[in-house]
């Protein structure tokens, strides 16, 4: 057939309804953790977006899962067509409930996160298994008008903590600008679970010390995760020290 005749197969095909349409490409939605923030997620947005995904990297409230869940919902109700959710720490516990009721939600991922069932809380799947040294690394507690408080990593102990497998420089960086998570976020009972009825992804590093690996390994087989990664000696910032492993795993379940 010439080059001619295929162009009008072509387009006959298009005019007559009968070419087969390309799936829409997912928008991956990118939800921080406490002590961390959106930029946390550079890394991984600039493989993703060079792949051709749209990104956003939502500014996780950290104020209560029930309120920050309804950002995050609102948030994938504005976005026309499918999407990946994808949450590192305490924003695994917010996707498992933000994904809830959002038909265009078509997959989970969970970055070093939580996936809690209903009824359990951060707090209790983090003391679940020994190895978690976060309490001695928290600072001072601040005090909110409302009568709550907000917890922050040490900037001393930051490093050490949160993220030892990333360079002394950006790790002081990311220490001045986290965010503060309330203490009221970490002991908040999760509801119904989309992972539940969602199929799940999960990635996080053996060396965590923040969230044990042991529990992070428990909550995705849980899950029924349809790939888990273990990153040899990666630190609670998986997704800042590999990105590339992150990325790849996003992009394995927004296929």
């Amino acid at each position: 057939m010439s080059k001619f005749a295929a162009g009008l197969a072509v387009a006959g095909a298009l005019l007559s309804g009968n070419a087969v349409a390309q799936p829409a490409r997912p928008t991956i939605v990118l939800v921080h953790g406490a002590f961390a923030d959106s930029s946390s997620w550079n890394g991984v947005t600039k493989l993703l977006q060079s792949k051709g995904y749209r990104v956003i990297a939502a500014a996780n409230p950290l104020r209560s899962v029930s309120s920050d869940a309804a950002y995050v919902s609102d948030i994938v109700a504005s976005i026309d067509g499918p999407v990946v959710l994808v949450g590192h720490s305490y924003g695994g516990q917010v996707i498992t409930t933000a994904a809830n009721g959002r038909n265009n939600v078509k997959s989970l991922v969970y970055v070093a996160a939580f996936a809690p069932d209903e009824g359990e809380a951060a707090a209790d799947l983090a003391g679940k298994f020994p190895g978690g040294t976060l309490g001695k690394a928290l600072a001072a507690p601040v005090k909110l008008a409302d009568g709550g408080t907000d917890l922050s990593i040490d900037q001393v102990k930051f490093r050490d903590q949160f993220a030892h497998d990333v360079g002394a420089a950006d790790a002081a960086l990311m220490a001045a600008g986290q965010r503060p998570i309330t203490a009221a976020a970490l002991t908040e009972k999760s509801g119904k679970p989309a992972w539940k009825v969602l199929p799940s992804y999960f990635i996080y590093g053996d060396g965590d010390k923040n969230i044990p690996a042991k529990a992070l390994g428990f909550m995705a087989e849980r899950a029924g995760s349809k790939r888990t990664v273990v990153a040899e000696g990666a630190s609670h910032v998986v997704m800042v020290s590999q990105p590339q492993a992150v990325a790849g795993l996003i992009e394995e379940a927004a296929r």
